[in-house]
């Protein structure tokens, strides 16, 4: 399937950011020259496993936010068929990457022109071959009026304790309830642009200023408010983290999807 295409049909103001910004110290020596979305998965760089999956589901548009080695990824993002990829360039503009809640803030006005609008958020260092970002799940986060909704994994080796939980109405939880577990966070989310707003967030609005800033206590708070949902993903899903972990998966039989 070429990028461009749309094999479901799908809300063209819908929007996703790829997290691209990253050093992937951990990942060295394979990121000292190659930003780590573009290491190869199976023959595709892992930027372009999630650039098929966000067509296949009807995104109209992705924005992708880079810092490290942030040219590579721009070039690789110009050379793909279809819509036009828009870049955030945290390093172009500030020198550094602005972590997770930091990056999300300065690509807002490329993201969600209201504070209703949703829109996908994904790490461009996961490789989730099978996951669906389906039309049907951002109606149904947008008609429950939750400002995030989280897709969680089951516990990896190395995030044994995870991250949240899910009650039994559904919303994410920062402690297990007994008897119950909390689980990793995939890093695939919708969320809403309110979130990134006061109360929540107290970051100015575009993040001119380049305020760097983790995603996790924002979150947090809102999950203590019970603003955010959760749900359980068991497909196929890989941090790629390490050199290590690349190398397993790319020693495993690749996905049927291609």
């Amino acid at each position: 399937m070429r990028l461009g295409q749309r094999a479901a049909p799908g809300d063209a103001r819908v929007r996703a950011l790829i997290l691209a910004a990253g050093r992937g110290e951990r990942m060295r020596p394979l990121t000292d020259h190659v930003p780590k979305p573009l290491l190869p998965v199976h023959g595709k760089p892992l930027l372009q496993w999630w650039l098929e999956a966000l067509a296949r589901g009807g995104v109209g548009e992705v924005v992708v936010n880079t810092a490290w080695l942030g040219e590579q990824i721009e070039d690789f993002c110009g050379r793909q068929p279809g819509a036009p990829i828009r870049c955030s360039s945290e390093g172009r503009d500030f020198g550094y990457a602005l972590e997770t809640a930091g990056g999300i803030a300065r690509a807002l006005p490329l993201l969600a022109p209201s504070p209703e609008d949703a829109f996908w958020v994904l790490a461009g260092d996961i490789h989730a071959p099978d996951f669906e970002f389906r039309p049907q799940a951002v109606q149904e986060f947008v008609r429950g009026g939750r400002l995030a909704h989280l897709w969680l994994v089951p516990n990896p080796p190395h995030n044994p304790n995870g991250d949240f939980a899910i009650g039994a109405d559904g919303l994410a939880l920062n402690q297990a309830p007994p008897g119950g577990a909390r689980h990793t966070f995939s890093t695939v989310a919708l969320y809403r642009r309110a979130l990134f707003e006061p109360p929540w967030c107290d970051i100015l609005p575009g993040n001119p200023q380049g305020t760097a800033a983790p995603l996790a206590p924002l979150l947090r708070r809102a999950i203590d408010a019970g603003r955010v949902s959760a749900e359980l993903y068991e497909g196929a899903w890989t941090d790629v983290g390490t050199p290590e972990r690349l190398a397993r998966l790319n020693a495993d039989a690749p996905p049927m999807h291609r």
